[in-house]
């Protein structure tokens, strides 16, 4: 997917969640519910699911500085 920059772990429990951020993107955008593809991938916790929903892909804005 690029230049994607996710927390590796989850900042609250530390489970690795950087491994399934690209496997989210690319099921959501193909329509899946994001809340199914959360579930498939294992992440049950609320503080794994938030740092995967709330992910902000900044790292072309902020690359020329």
């Amino acid at each position: 997917m690029g230049n994607m920059i996710i927390p590796v772990r989850c900042f609250t429990c530390g489970r690795v969640i950087g491994s399934a951020y690209d496997e989210f993107v690319k099921r959501v955008e193909m329509g899946e519910s994001p809340k199914d593809v959360l579930d498939s991938l294992k992440l049950e916790r609320y503080c794994c699911r938030r740092m995967i929903l709330t992910h902000a892909n900044l790292i072309d804005e902020v690359a020329p500085y």
